[in-house]
């Protein structure tokens, strides 16, 4: 009898034994299942960390960081904030042609500016207030609210695309942080006779300058048919997009000739506007196809350049009333 309960008495205990380290191993399964749960937990939310602060630092290098920043930021020269308020302050937009003492029997000696006269007048708007902003900040500053590089705006823009533009004016506005606007024809200006060439537009585009055009050969457009027409102003704005990787949003009337059939032809090639050589302030609520422009001729000392932006700040002139060289 003491034998059976010996025997009972060992089975029991191995049962409980066998129960408690069964119970057991399925504590430890349970505990090993909610760490390797908390791992992979702790994984996802770190990647995700990362992902989100890759993805902030990406933001920030390309200027879209909560959709706030833009090309402005990017450039180094402040502003590019979108603020929602679409901007309304009218914007001078200046016009230069050859940075050069004129030759002798230049036809057009007033289209040429010295370049220490240049460089004077520069500085001049530079202590003034003026700072140099591209066609594309002033109109997503209008349309977007998006802030300009502080100071007061003002376009640079140079036409035709002579090699003095580069030789003498970019040296000037990088000394000042500042950019340029140019407004470069394909042909009639080759290297050989003062023009730009490939490599020193791509060095302009890398300076910041914002690149637009007066179509392929300076032609008077309203004598064009609707081929030619189409050429010069649609034509000529693909082959630089093409060769730069550029916009081109903005066209600029060869010598201030255009009609509406020129305007219309300057819409439909995807032109955000066009500059004129109407003399005034671009304005906000101007048609963008006919933004008016003020003229830099040589001689102009920087005292006079500052009167003729004091002078001309008003309301700009009707529409059309000036179409001309």
């Amino acid at each position: 009898m003491d034998i059976e309960n010996l025997h009972t008495r060992r089975e029991a205990s191995r049962r409980a034994l066998r129960h408690r380290r069964r119970r057991a191993a399925g504590w430890l399964a349970a505990i090993a299942a909610v760490a390797v749960a908390l791992v992979v937990l702790l994984s996802v939310q770190g990647g995700a960390g990362r992902s989100r602060a890759s993805a902030t630092h990406t933001a920030v290098k390309t200027g879209h960081a909560g959709g706030e920043e833009t090309a402005g930021a990017r450039s180094g020269r402040g502003g590019g904030v979108r603020t929602g308020r679409p901007g309304s302050e009218p914007v001078p937009i200046l016009m230069y042609h050859v940075i050069a003492p004129p030759p002798p029997g230049a036809p057009f000696p007033g289209l040429y500016v010295e370049p220490p006269l240049f460089a004077a007048q520069m500085r001049a708007l530079k202590r003034a207030g003026w700072t140099a902003v591209t066609l594309d900040e002033v109109a997503a500053y209008w349309r977007e609210g998006v802030s300009l590089p502080a100071g007061k705006p003002i376009v640079v823009s140079f036409d035709n695309g002579y090699h003095s533009q580069f030789a003498q004016a970019l040296p000037v506005l990088r000394r000042l942080g500042w950019v340029g606007d140019e407004n470069i024809q394909l042909t009639g200006l080759p290297p050989s006779q003062g023009g730009l060439s490939e490599r020193e537009v791509r060095a302009l585009i890398a300076a910041g300058w914002e690149l637009d055009t007066q179509g392929t050969s300076h032609a008077d457009l309203i004598t064009l048919d609707a081929h030619a027409l189409h050429e010069q102003v649609a034509g000529t704005r693909a082959i630089l997009q093409r060769r730069y990787h550029v916009p081109v949003n903005w066209f600029c009337y060869p010598s201030g000739h255009y009609d509406a059939t020129v305007v219309a032809a300057v819409g439909a090639a995807g032109y955000r506007g066009s500059t004129t050589v109407v003399p005034g302030w671009a304005h906000r609520g101007d048609d963008p196809y006919r933004l008016h422009r003020l003229r830099v001729l040589g001689g102009t000392s920087p005292a006079a350049l500052l009167a003729l932006l004091a002078a001309t700040r008003g309301d700009p002139p009707a529409p059309d009333s000036y179409n001309g060289t």
